[in-house]
């Protein structure tokens, strides 16, 4: 084995301390807990030579000039800085180093990109695409309106529940789930804040006609509202992959991965209503000005129509 995979494979006692304090008191998800080691494992393999406590400012700067030279994105060199921060502060707190060699560092500034949507007429014709009636394809379309009807993340559609289940044995009560008859999914988003969406009428349409076929499946999950062929809960990678592969039989041009239709959902949203605060609780954005965003992309939807139709934009 490499030396470089030992580096990913292992962390020093004070970092897993840090991990399981992550995990144990401020509750952290396991993906969370999976980037955090991550990071840390970058510094651990950063800095061969030296022990984590030791790490100073200039260590820092070194370390993350080598990364951006070699090709590490902005937005994951601030990921980076700002895990390796907290950690530093919590060695602080413990007395195990003297200062925090990460405040005052910040990453390369990174290029403000437009989240990518698709057009209204393409994410109806995703959303409504003909099925076979096979449960896959049933499924399949369910899942599509449900993502674009509510806005939910990738997380959220996986841990869904297709109704309320009360705490049972070893397993604790739905924190995610549907009710088809108040017309809404109950999600707990980033934060661990619970929010409730409306779902559409298609997306009623849709799951209402998924959920018999699920039933009929062999040892289906008795909780999860969106399941495998062998009936356990779906798998992120495997809506990824079936959004991809329908968004190309339908020859939609774009790729379609599922953070497209939440995407597509708040810029359709505000582009009727222009209701931000609206957008901003659908999305269970913590702070509007994250929300903001979606205001740029529907100027820049209006000033492409303008540039396309008005007869005095267009330049000779």
């Amino acid at each position: 084995m490499t030396a470089d995979r030992d580096d990913e494979r292992t962390l020093p006692p004070a970092a897993e301390e840090f991990l399981d304090t992550l995990r144990v008191q401020r509750r952290m998800s396991p993906h969370t807990l999976a980037a955090y080691r991550r990071d840390l494992q970058a510094l651990v393999a950063a800095a061969p030579s030296v022990a984590i406590e030791q790490v100073t400012s200039a260590d820092v700067r070194r370390f993350i000039a080598r990364m951006h030279a070699g090709g590490l994105s902005a937005a994951s060199l601030a990921r980076r800085l700002s895990a390796w921060r907290s950690f530093y502060r919590w060695l602080g707190q413990q007395r195990r180093v003297a200062a925090n060699p990460v405040v005052g560092i910040r990453a390369p500034k990174r290029a403000k990109r437009l989240p990518k949507a698709l057009a209204p007429d393409q994410a109806v014709q995703l959303a409504a695409h003909a099925t076979d009636g096979s449960a896959l394809q049933l499924r399949d379309r369910a899942l599509v309106e449900l993502l674009y009807s509510s806005g939910l993340r990738l997380s959220e559609l996986v841990s869904l529940d297709w109704r309320h289940f009360g705490a049972s044995g070893k397993q604790a009560a739905s924190a995610s789930w549907i009710d088809l008859e108040s017309r809404q999914v109950t999600v707990l988003g980033k934060g661990r804040k619970t929010r409730a969406v409306p779902i559409g009428s298609a997306a009623l349409e849709a799951l209402r006609a998924w959920l018999p076929a699920r039933a009929r499946i062999r040892d289906v999950d008795e909780r999860a509202l969106f399941v495998s062929e062998r009936g356990g809960r779906i798998a992120p990678r495997s809506v990824q992959q079936r959004l991809d592969l329908l968004a190309r039989r339908l020859g939609l041009g774009v790729r379609v991965h599922p953070h497209v239709l939440r995407h597509s959902m708040a810029s359709h949203v505000l582009q009727s209503s222009g209701d931000l605060r609206a957008v901003q609780e659908l999305l269970g954005h913590a702070n509007i000005s994250t929300t903001q965003i979606y205001t740029r992309l529907d100027w820049q939807h209006l000033a492409t129509a303008y540039d396309a139709a008005h007869p005095r934009a267009k330049r000779k």
